[in-house]
């Protein structure tokens, strides 16, 4: 296997790569950061994960049903943009092994609510444990006002076009909080 130097592309390496449409303006310095930022904050819960048999998609399931109780089915898959089938295989083995709940609505039965368990609070509380560990590190290293900055950043990565509800209520609320 090749020695690949990530702090100095070779030239043959350059050579190598398909030619870019827009002139080599490509943001290569922050594309490869938030590679590597998204592969180790996902990566301490994936460990912790593991061991319960669960991966990416349970966390992910498990992080937006303890956020928002109540959340129905329908919304949530419109949050994490996955098809029904890939939600419900997961959604199945969190319900069985007991770390949420399901539950019919009040107004309409056939509206299916999402809660975390106690046991689902308890590993959710974990997970997000980790990841603000890895958060507090890095903030620990800016200003103050730099955490605004980074917040202002990750908020203008997302996709804006096609807002869901729980984005909407997200944003919804920073707007509050910033009057």
């Amino acid at each position: 296997m090749p020695d690949i130097n990530f702090a100095t592309p070779s030239q043959d390496a350059a050579e190598l790569r398909p030619a870019a449409g827009d002139g080599g303006n490509l943001r290569w310095d922050i594309i490869e950061l938030l590679f590597f930022a998204y592969r180790d904050f996902v990566g301490d819960p994936d460990q912790e994960l593991e061991a319960f048999g669960f991966g990416r998609a349970h966390h992910r399931v498990m992080h937006f049903v303890y956020r928002y109780p109540g959340l129905k089915v329908a919304d949530l898959l419109d949050v994490l943009r996955i098809t029904k089938q890939s939600l419900g295989r997961v959604l199945k083995q969190l319900l069985d092994e007991g770390y949420i709940v399901q539950k019919t609505g009040d107004n309409d039965r056939r509206q299916r609510l999402l809660y975390a368990t106690p046991k689902g609070e308890a590993l959710v509380q974990k997970l997000a444990g980790l990841q603000t560990t890895r958060i507090t590190k890095a903030l620990a290293e800016m200003d103050p006002q730099d955490a605004e900055t980074v917040k202002r950043f990750l908020r203008a990565m997302i996709d804006r076009d096609d807002p869901d509800k729980v984005l909407e209520t997200i944003f919804a609320t920073n707007q509050d909080s910033k009057e």
